[in-house]
């Protein structure tokens, strides 16, 4: 997934606003990330990917998620449709 792309596909946050988010604001618990244009309070499909990222913040790795942008909308898609 590249830094354009939506993490939180409903409130269209993407893995660099997130990932500047973090550096800036520096949250100490994942829920934390809600106050980055509302990621995660929606239909809730961004919420592990959201502690995913969370927690490389707190290790001080790169913030990443090693999935295809394609195949997260299409999992997503799977995922709302049995909401």
């Amino acid at each position: 997934m590249d830094k354009k792309d939506n993490v939180c596909v409903c409130h269209k946050v993407s893995l660099g606003k997130l990932d500047s988010f973090i550096q800036r604001e520096n949250p100490t618990v994942a829920s934390q990330l809600s106050q980055c244009l509302d990621a995660g309070t929606s239909c809730g499909w961004c919420i592990p990917f959201l502690k995913k990222i969370h927690k490389q913040h707190l290790e001080g790795n790169p913030i990443q998620l090693g999935v295809d942008s394609e195949k997260y909308l299409e999992r997503r898609k799977v995922y709302v449709k049995k909401k």
